[in-house]
Protein backbone atom coordinates (compact mmCIF):
# COMPACT_ATOMS: atom_id res chain seq x y z
CA UNK A 1 0.00 0.00 0.00
CA UNK A 2 1.23 3.46 -0.60
CA UNK A 3 0.25 6.78 0.93
CA UNK A 4 1.01 9.94 0.33
CA UNK A 5 0.78 12.93 2.68
CA UNK A 6 1.24 16.39 1.58
CA UNK A 7 2.22 19.09 4.05
CA UNK A 8 3.10 22.69 4.20
CA UNK A 9 4.41 25.68 6.69
CA UNK A 10 2.70 27.73 7.95
CA UNK A 11 3.77 31.56 10.46
CA UNK A 12 4.07 30.42 13.23
CA UNK A 13 1.17 32.12 15.49
CA UNK A 14 3.20 32.44 18.81
CA UNK A 15 5.41 35.20 16.67
CA UNK A 16 4.28 38.49 16.46
CA UNK A 17 2.34 39.13 13.28
CA UNK A 18 3.01 42.19 11.45
CA UNK A 19 1.20 43.63 8.30
CA UNK A 20 3.75 44.31 5.26
CA UNK A 21 3.57 47.51 3.77
CA UNK A 22 1.14 47.10 0.83
CA UNK A 23 -1.78 46.11 3.64
CA UNK A 24 -2.65 42.79 1.74
CA UNK A 25 -0.61 40.13 3.54
CA UNK A 26 1.53 39.51 6.46
CA UNK A 27 5.40 40.74 6.61
CA UNK A 28 7.33 37.82 5.78
CA UNK A 29 10.70 38.80 6.60
CA UNK A 30 11.55 37.99 10.35
CA UNK A 31 8.69 35.32 10.21
CA UNK A 32 8.95 32.07 11.93
CA UNK A 33 7.72 29.01 10.35
CA UNK A 34 6.19 25.79 11.25
CA UNK A 35 4.64 22.75 10.12
CA UNK A 36 0.57 23.34 9.55
CA UNK A 37 -0.77 21.55 13.01
CA UNK A 38 -2.88 19.23 10.79
CA UNK A 39 -0.81 18.12 8.41
CA UNK A 40 0.82 16.80 11.31
CA UNK A 41 -1.69 15.00 12.00
CA UNK A 42 -2.52 13.77 8.38
CA UNK A 43 1.44 12.50 8.43
CA UNK A 44 1.28 10.48 11.71
CA UNK A 45 -2.34 8.70 10.89
CA UNK A 46 -0.21 7.80 7.60
CA UNK A 47 2.70 6.70 9.72
CA UNK A 48 0.12 4.57 12.33
CA UNK A 49 -1.11 3.01 8.94
CA UNK A 50 2.38 2.47 7.68
CA UNK A 51 2.90 0.54 11.40
CA UNK A 52 -0.23 -1.79 10.82
CA UNK A 53 -0.03 -2.07 7.20
CA UNK A 54 2.93 -2.21 5.62
CA UNK A 55 2.75 0.83 3.55
CA UNK A 56 4.99 2.97 1.89
CA UNK A 57 4.35 6.42 2.97
CA UNK A 58 5.52 9.57 0.67
CA UNK A 59 5.68 13.20 2.14
CA UNK A 60 5.10 15.70 -0.78
CA UNK A 61 5.21 19.84 -0.24
CA UNK A 62 5.55 22.70 -2.21
CA UNK A 63 9.03 24.39 -2.60
CA UNK A 64 9.20 27.27 0.73
CA UNK A 65 11.76 28.57 3.10
CA UNK A 66 13.24 25.95 4.73
CA UNK A 67 10.91 23.31 3.76
CA UNK A 68 13.54 20.95 3.07
CA UNK A 69 13.90 20.43 7.30
CA UNK A 70 10.35 19.90 7.61
CA UNK A 71 10.71 17.11 4.59
CA UNK A 72 13.72 15.67 6.80
CA UNK A 73 12.04 15.89 10.24
CA UNK A 74 9.15 13.45 8.67
CA UNK A 75 12.12 11.32 7.28
CA UNK A 76 13.31 11.09 10.91
CA UNK A 77 9.51 10.12 12.17
CA UNK A 78 9.95 7.24 9.74
CA UNK A 79 8.77 8.40 5.92
CA UNK A 80 9.74 6.82 3.18
CA UNK A 81 10.44 8.95 0.80
CA UNK A 82 10.56 12.55 0.07
CA UNK A 83 8.97 14.58 -2.64
CA UNK A 84 9.55 18.58 -3.31
CA UNK A 85 7.75 20.48 -5.90
CA UNK A 86 9.41 23.39 -7.61
CA UNK A 87 8.67 26.09 -9.89
CA UNK A 88 5.32 26.68 -7.86
CA UNK A 89 5.94 30.54 -6.77
CA UNK A 90 5.18 31.80 -3.17
CA UNK A 91 2.14 31.46 -0.69
CA UNK A 92 0.00 30.12 -4.04
CA UNK A 93 -3.59 29.87 -3.66
CA UNK A 94 -5.12 26.53 -2.71
CA UNK A 95 -6.60 25.75 -6.36
CA UNK A 96 -2.85 26.77 -7.26
CA UNK A 97 -1.51 24.42 -4.67
CA UNK A 98 -3.54 21.39 -5.68
CA UNK A 99 -3.15 21.68 -9.29
CA UNK A 100 0.61 21.59 -8.86
CA UNK A 101 0.42 18.87 -6.39
CA UNK A 102 -2.03 16.45 -8.35
CA UNK A 103 0.56 16.86 -11.27
CA UNK A 104 2.76 15.22 -9.66
CA UNK A 105 0.71 12.53 -7.73
CA UNK A 106 -0.81 11.57 -11.01
CA UNK A 107 2.59 9.74 -12.34
CA UNK A 108 2.94 8.20 -8.70
CA UNK A 109 1.40 5.13 -6.83
CA UNK A 110 -0.54 5.86 -4.43
CA UNK A 111 -3.72 4.03 -2.63
CA UNK A 112 -4.70 6.84 -0.26
CA UNK A 113 -3.72 10.46 -0.24
CA UNK A 114 -3.80 12.52 2.82
CA UNK A 115 -3.48 15.82 3.70
CA UNK A 116 -4.29 18.56 6.60
CA UNK A 117 -8.01 19.56 6.88
CA UNK A 118 -6.76 23.10 7.12
CA UNK A 119 -4.08 25.47 7.59
CA UNK A 120 -4.19 28.42 9.50
CA UNK A 121 -2.65 30.79 6.32
CA UNK A 122 -5.92 29.05 3.89
CA UNK A 123 -8.70 31.49 3.39
CA UNK A 124 -10.83 28.29 2.23
CA UNK A 125 -9.57 25.29 3.45
CA UNK A 126 -10.39 23.51 0.23
CA UNK A 127 -6.73 21.92 -0.76
CA UNK A 128 -7.72 18.75 0.17
CA UNK A 129 -11.61 18.97 -1.51
CA UNK A 130 -9.19 20.62 -4.78
CA UNK A 131 -6.99 17.70 -4.54
CA UNK A 132 -9.47 15.05 -4.92
CA UNK A 133 -11.20 16.77 -7.75
CA UNK A 134 -8.09 17.43 -10.21
CA UNK A 135 -7.29 13.77 -9.53
CA UNK A 136 -10.57 12.06 -10.30
CA UNK A 137 -11.24 9.98 -7.09
CA UNK A 138 -13.15 10.40 -4.03
CA UNK A 139 -13.00 12.98 -1.13
CA UNK A 140 -13.54 12.90 2.75
CA UNK A 141 -13.03 15.76 5.22
CA UNK A 142 -12.97 16.60 8.73
CA UNK A 143 -11.79 12.58 9.49
CA UNK A 144 -10.97 11.53 12.63
CA UNK A 145 -10.24 7.68 12.17
CA UNK A 146 -8.85 5.78 9.68
CA UNK A 147 -8.51 2.15 8.96
CA UNK A 148 -7.75 -0.20 5.85
CA UNK A 149 -9.44 -3.07 4.42
CA UNK A 150 -8.35 -4.31 0.90
CA UNK A 151 -9.38 -1.42 -1.59
CA UNK A 152 -12.03 0.51 0.83
CA UNK A 153 -10.85 3.03 3.72
CA UNK A 154 -13.63 2.89 6.72
CA UNK A 155 -13.14 6.69 7.69
CA UNK A 156 -14.83 8.64 11.00
CA UNK A 157 -16.32 11.95 10.12
CA UNK A 158 -16.72 14.74 12.55
CA UNK A 159 -19.98 16.71 12.29
CA UNK A 160 -20.79 19.99 14.33
CA UNK A 161 -22.01 19.08 18.17
CA UNK A 162 -19.95 15.88 18.28
CA UNK A 163 -21.36 13.69 15.85
CA UNK A 164 -19.33 11.26 14.00
CA UNK A 165 -20.43 9.81 11.00
CA UNK A 166 -18.86 6.28 9.21
CA UNK A 167 -18.16 6.02 6.11
CA UNK A 168 -16.35 3.69 3.53
CA UNK A 169 -14.55 5.06 0.89
CA UNK A 170 -13.44 2.94 -2.61
CA UNK A 171 -9.54 3.71 -2.80
CA UNK A 172 -7.95 5.67 -4.41
CA UNK A 173 -8.79 8.32 -2.06
CA UNK A 174 -8.06 11.74 -0.58
CA UNK A 175 -8.93 12.30 3.45
CA UNK A 176 -8.51 15.79 4.85
CA UNK A 177 -7.32 14.63 8.87
CA UNK A 178 -8.36 16.53 11.55
CA UNK A 179 -7.08 14.59 14.22
CA UNK A 180 -4.39 11.40 13.83
CA UNK A 181 -5.21 7.99 16.52
CA UNK A 182 -2.77 9.70 18.42
CA UNK A 183 -0.37 12.72 18.94
CA UNK A 184 2.10 13.56 16.18
CA UNK A 185 5.24 11.86 17.59
CA UNK A 186 8.34 13.82 18.56
CA UNK A 187 12.07 13.54 17.48
CA UNK A 188 14.74 14.91 18.46
CA UNK A 189 17.13 17.45 16.55
CA UNK A 190 19.65 14.38 16.70
CA UNK A 191 17.75 11.87 14.91
CA UNK A 192 16.77 15.26 12.22
CA UNK A 193 20.22 15.65 11.43
CA UNK A 194 20.90 12.26 10.68
CA UNK A 195 18.24 12.21 8.26
CA UNK A 196 19.24 15.21 6.87
CA UNK A 197 22.66 12.68 6.05
CA UNK A 198 20.91 9.52 5.01
CA UNK A 199 17.78 10.96 3.43
CA UNK A 200 17.25 12.45 -0.09
CA UNK A 201 14.82 14.92 -1.31
CA UNK A 202 13.88 13.83 -5.11
CA UNK A 203 12.92 17.23 -6.83
CA UNK A 204 10.02 17.76 -8.93
CA UNK A 205 8.77 20.60 -11.33
CA UNK A 206 5.40 21.73 -10.49
CA UNK A 207 3.36 23.36 -13.03
CA UNK A 208 -0.31 25.33 -12.02
CA UNK A 209 -1.59 24.91 -15.41
CA UNK A 210 -3.30 28.30 -15.28
CA UNK A 211 -5.12 28.11 -12.44
CA UNK A 212 -6.76 32.29 -11.54
CA UNK A 213 -9.71 30.63 -9.71
CA UNK A 214 -9.73 31.64 -5.75
CA UNK A 215 -9.80 34.45 -3.75
CA UNK A 216 -8.08 37.69 -2.97
CA UNK A 217 -7.26 40.18 -0.30
CA UNK A 218 -8.66 43.62 -0.13
CA UNK A 219 -6.74 44.72 3.26
CA UNK A 220 -5.42 43.16 6.28
CA UNK A 221 -5.79 45.20 9.82
CA UNK A 222 -4.88 44.28 13.06
CA UNK A 223 -8.41 43.57 15.46
CA UNK A 224 -9.12 46.94 17.03
CA UNK A 225 -9.68 47.54 20.49
CA UNK A 226 -13.02 48.03 22.13
CA UNK A 227 -13.80 50.13 25.17
CA UNK A 228 -13.07 47.36 27.82
CA UNK A 229 -15.50 45.45 29.97
CA UNK A 230 -17.01 47.24 32.83
CA UNK A 231 -16.68 45.18 36.25
CA UNK A 232 -19.36 44.98 38.35
CA UNK A 233 -19.10 45.05 41.94
CA UNK A 234 -21.51 44.93 45.34
CA UNK A 235 -23.38 41.98 46.56
CA UNK A 236 -25.11 39.63 43.89
CA UNK A 237 -28.73 41.40 44.02
CA UNK A 238 -27.55 44.50 43.73
CA UNK A 239 -24.94 43.34 40.80
CA UNK A 240 -28.06 41.83 39.26
CA UNK A 241 -29.83 44.89 39.22
CA UNK A 242 -27.19 46.62 37.66
CA UNK A 243 -27.13 44.12 35.01
CA UNK A 244 -30.68 44.60 34.36
CA UNK A 245 -30.52 48.52 34.02
CA UNK A 246 -27.14 48.13 31.74
CA UNK A 247 -29.75 45.64 29.43
CA UNK A 248 -32.73 47.91 29.45
CA UNK A 249 -30.41 51.13 28.62
CA UNK A 250 -29.66 49.03 25.72
CA UNK A 251 -33.30 48.70 24.93
CA UNK A 252 -33.86 45.64 25.34
CA UNK A 253 -37.02 44.79 27.15
CA UNK A 254 -36.53 42.45 30.29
Amino acid sequence: MNIIVSIKQVPDLVEELEIAASGKELNREWLKYKINEFDDHALEEALCLKETLGATVTVIALDGEDIDKVLFTAAAKEADKLVKVTGVGDNPSSHEAAKALAGVISGMPCDLILTGVQAADDRDGQLGVLLAHYLGVPHVSVVTGVSVAGNTATVHKEYGGGVIAEFEVSLPAVLGIQAARQTPRYVPVARVRQAMRAATIDEVGGNTGGVSAGTSISRMFKPESGAGAQMLEGAPADIAAKIVGIIREKGIKV
